[in-house]
């Protein structure tokens, strides 16, 4: 059973033992987030950068973390399955592509309900003169990563999924490669490839898997040391 599915299946479960809407929402409230998260994408918005999110979470999840946290507003489109609550109260969470009758196609690891590079390729069509940074960790963020280019940069999260198939074969992807491993290093590579983009008057987007994490110049909150610049990626072949 793909993931959506088995979502969608556990929430009726769930609602048949009597968990309410509001129990859900209370637990995803107190999801813990790292502490740098949010200030990075406060500190990204007010750069100017048009900030997206790409998950293969769900409409309902996402809000609702992204309305506790204050960070609605932040985002300017939020791509992901549908998740809504239906007349009885259950929480549906339904695929944001029908799987079933027209399958995507596409030929990487991509879940048959959402292939994020297909979602990539649509923003680059419709944002083509903007550069592109992208962070992820799921086998899902390898799709997306393919469909950059070379003056774009993804963030893959180290010892994640995506990173793992992107060092398999770094040469497949032609964007820039910045790894990170924790709320701390994503602000310092984030803000860092915002500082150095803006002072070369590039216009970019930011996409995100979420917290997925499409800018003026202006002070970020990022230090200068040169040991926590951006790292890129290095594999031996």
């Amino acid at each position: 059973m793909p993931w959506n599915t088995m979502m969608d299946t556990l929430m009726k479960e769930m609602h048949t033992q009597g968990v309410t809407i509001d129990d859900i929402a209370r637990v995803l409230k107190r999801v813990p987030i790292h502490p740098r998260f949010v200030p990075a994408i406060k500190a990204a918005h007010a750069a100017g950068c048009d900030l997206r999110i790409v998950s293969d979470a769900n409409m309902f999840f996402i809000e609702t973390i992204l309305d506790h946290l204050g960070l609605k507003d932040y985002f300017s489109e939020i791509n992901t399955n549908p998740g809504y609550v239906d007349g009885e109260g259950r929480l549906r969470i339904l695929p944001i592509h029908d799987f079933t009758n027209s399958p995507h196609g596409c030929s990487n690891p991509c879940p048959p309900n959402m292939c994020k590079g297909l979602v990539i390729k649509r923003l680059l069509c419709e944002h083509g003169n903007k550069k592109l940074i992208y962070l992820g960790d799921g086998i899902g963020d390898y799709c997306p990563s393919l469909r950059l280019r070379e003056d774009d940069h993804v963030m893959p999260r180290l010892n994640f999924p995506a990173y793992d198939m992107i060092s398999s074969n770094p040469m497949l992807v032609k964007a820039k490669i910045h790894e990170w491993a924790d709320g701390g290093d994503l602000e310092r590579v984030l803000l860092s490839l915002i500082q150095d983009n803006l002072a070369n008057g590039d216009d970019f987007n930011v996409d995100h898997q979420l917290i997925n994490l499409d800018c003026k110049l202006e002070i970020l909150p990022v230090t200068s040391d040169i040991e926590l610049r951006p790292k890129v990626l290095c594999v031996p072949f």
